[in-house]
């Protein structure tokens, strides 16, 4: 594909404010549109199962709203058939509008010609009549989620219902304790909605639009990596897709806007806040690197001996920049702050302020600092924490 020449050139702190602001964390938030609003304007917010202070679905309107209640965020997902959950960037939560646009995808996994997990005959149909006649359903309602205790030795009902959602004849309608609700997509979807009669290109027009809205700025693989688009994909669709070609001062690699993003100077209030390892504005770490020249690792899955920053490290935003991370823990009504790494001594008020909030959105009263990569910053920090704890 032959990129065409760039409208504008940014340098690459305007590019980080665009994406800032694209991705919520500049400028006063749309308290009124809550989190439906930041769902839609996200265009996804990954799932996952590590929860620490919360599930990062919880922290990622947290990180952009503030102390909003946790079954506020839950309800607002779930409730009247707002959202739904699908393969995107990774399991995600997705706004009901977009079900026509994922088309494209269920299509693919119909005519996918291996799997993982075999399906025993008739179990796919038998999960089909049981949610029609009693769903929705969890797996354990529908027959069972595991054979043996091995996270990956599915049973037949949970093979047939997750090849059935994946084929979009199911729909998750909720998480309860984690676990999957499942319904007939017939049900749960809105009559509009329910259909695939958008053909892939329709679908990947679509998805490459929101995704550089979602980013503000982006290279080819940032916006393919968005919904885990291919890169031909991305190239098919984008020049029709409304982002405009752009430079970004430092990237090394073709890029493309939002244009209404290049319309108004970024400007605004920063927020301060711990962000989700799986928060959209960090979730890709080559782009994370780029604009913030800050390199982050999920540690979950690294033998403890070898982390360097901690199971779940979160880092700290605050004025537009990285400024360091935490790793957190809670005991009771106390927030532990298990390591902290800092930016120098500047970053302490910010990381302070971020632990206060993060503490108080917990209910928790306290926050014990235990370990700062600069032991002589470990103080001055909790001295701060005391004044903004009261």
């Amino acid at each position: 594909m032959t990129t065409p020449r760039p409208i504008a050139d940014l340098t690459a702190d305007e590019a980080r404010r665009i994406a800032l602001r694209a991705q919520g964390f500049l400028g006063a938030p749309d308290r009124r549109s809550g989190v439906r609003g930041i769902l839609r304007h996200l265009g996804a917010i990954q799932l996952d199962t590590i929860s620490v202070l919360a599930r990062s679905h919880e922290l990622v309107p947290y990180a952009r709203l503030g102390s909003v209640g946790r079954k506020t965020v839950e309800d607002a997902y779930w409730q009247d058939t707002h959202s739904f959950e699908y393969w995107s960037h990774a399991a995600c939560i997705l706004p009901i509008e977009e079900w026509p646009h994922f088309a494209f995808r269920r299509r693919a996994y119909r005519n996918r010609p291996h799997w993982n997990h075999e399906l025993p005959d008739g179990v796919y149909d038998q999960v089909i009549k049981q949610l029609r006649s009693e769903g929705p359903l969890t797996a354990t309602e529908l027959g069972g989620a595991k054979r043996t205790s091995d996270w990956w030795d599915w049973s037949g009902s949970k093979v047939a219902v997750e090849r059935a959602l994946m084929y979009g004849e199911v729909v998750c309608v909720e998480r309860r304790g984690w676990k999957r609700l499942y319904d007939l997509a017939e049900r749960a979807v809105p009559e509009e909605l329910l259909h695939d009669d958008l053909d892939d290109t329709e679908c990947l027009r679509r998805l490459v639009g929101l995704a550089g809205r979602s980013l503000g700025v982006g290279t080819r693989a940032d916006i393919a990596d968005y919904h885990r688009l291919k890169g031909e994909q991305v190239d098919a669709v984008i020049a029709d897709s409304g982002l405009v070609p752009v430079s970004v001062e430092g990237w090394g690699k073709p890029a493309w806007a939002d244009p209404a993003a290049l319309e108004a100077p970024p400007r605004g209030r920063h927020r301060t806040t711990l962000l989700s390892p799986f928060d959209s504005l960090i979730w890709e770490r080559a782009r994370t690197e780029r604009i913030f020249g800050f390199t982050h690792r999920l540690e979950a899955y690294v033998p403890k001996q070898k982390r360097v920053h901690g199971y779940f490290a979160m880092p700290v935003l605050a004025g537009g920049r990285l400024v360091g991370r935490v790793d957190p823990a809670r005991e009771g009504r106390t927030l532990v702050a298990k390591q902290v790494t800092l930016d120098g001594s500047k970053a302490v008020p910010a990381v302070a302020q971020a632990l206060a909030e993060a503490a108080t959105w917990v209910d928790c009263t306290n926050v014990r600092v235990e370990r700062v990569d600069a032991p002589d910053l470990r103080e001055p920090l909790a001295k701060e924490l005391a004044r903004l704890l009261g």
